[in-house]
């Protein structure tokens, strides 16, 4: 089982991302899980949606993310009174032309960061839909591309519900994954209050440099168009996917786009592991992050406590891995 990846590009990819993982812990402590989903989302051309309490650095992760990729990075923060043309632009007269200018919004960027998106009603939230899909936006009659590589990591806090308006499901399906950024363990909490204690061992944001830039990016990110996967791997991807079409847990479940997504994740995530094929531990590692935001449960099953994370580990589970 073999790609056809050169060796030494193979050792140029896991030099890069071994450097860019220490720039990242050299500010944030543990989060590995989520850097290392974070990096197969911009590697498998996909947007982010990251849940967690306030605090447990995810706007700091998605800043450094840009900062160390040498990206354009913007930075939206979602509120109820936001307007569409808050996020893509508008038009402006133009007074020496007599011809509207365009004026581009924060969506245009490498690495867009939407703060809180539930904050926003869904008008407001439905003007993701064309960019998150096609990479453009279409505004009085033009249509604009965004530049390569682009990606939206948007974050949401799962506790807090006043003042918040559920994401439509069309716009969830649009994210390639859904990233839980847990609390730090003891040790971890630890050493960030070491590091707070001694000042000397805080690394700022402003002294962080990048490590790769958009050119060596999207020249990594051709690699994975180049990930070999075996025909029972695509079997195992459909099975999966099927799972959560018939179970009775589920009331809706995942679209062909799923099946994509977990295909792309799956070849993004083994490439991060220094593989050029992917094995059936990178589809059950990325499944659960792809599928939990695409799937309505049942009432049944959430009045018996069922989660949409713990129902998707249990339809991969039943699913035979390919030997």
């Amino acid at each position: 089982m073999k790609g056809n990846i050169e060796e030494n590009d193979l050792a140029l990819f896991a030099e890069k991302i071994r450097c860019l993982k220490e720039n990242v812990a050299s500010v944030i402590v543990g989060q590995e899980r989520t850097v290392d989903l974070l990096l197969t989302t911009i590697l498998a051309n996909g947007h982010a949606l990251i849940e967690g309490v306030p605090g447990v650095a995810k706007t700091l992760l998605a800043k450094l993310i840009a900062r160390l990729i040498e990206a354009d990075f913007s930075r939206i923060q979602f509120t109820p009174d936001l307007m569409p043309s808050d996020v893509l632009g508008t038009a402006v007269f133009n007074m020496k032309t007599n011809e509207f200018d365009f004026h581009k919004g924060p969506v245009f960027g490498n690495l867009v960061l939407v703060d809180e998106i539930n904050r926003a009603p869904a008008k407001t939230q439905s003007a993701l839909f064309e960019v998150m899909e096609e990479r453009q936006i279409s505004m009085d009659g033009f249509t604009y591309l965004m530049n390569d590589p682009y990606a939206i990591f948007a974050t949401q806090n799962p506790v807090e519900q006043e003042g918040t308006y559920k994401l439509p499901e069309a716009q969830l399906d649009r994210f390639l994954m859904k990233i839980t950024m847990d609390y730090p363990s003891l040790e971890e909490e630890v050493s960030i209050l070491e590091r707070h204690h001694s000042n000397a061992r805080i690394v700022k944001l402003e002294e962080i440099s990048s490590v790769l830039t958009s050119a060596e990016l999207l020249t990594l990110k051709g690699l994975v168009e180049r990930v070999y996967v075996e025909h029972t791997l695509l079997e195992y991807i459909a099975l999966i996917i099927q799972q959560t079409r018939t179970s009775k847990a589920v009331y809706l479940g995942a679209s062909p786009r799923a099946s994509v997504a977990l295909l792309q994740a799956s070849k993004a995530y083994a490439l991060l592991q220094g593989r050029d094929f992917v094995a059936p531990e990178d589809i059950k590692f990325v499944a659960p992050f792809v599928l939990q935001h695409r799937l309505i449960l049942t009432a049944e099953a959430e009045m018996e406590g069922y989660s949409a994370v713990k129902i998707t580990q249990r339809l991969i589970d039943k699913v035979e891995v390919p030997k």
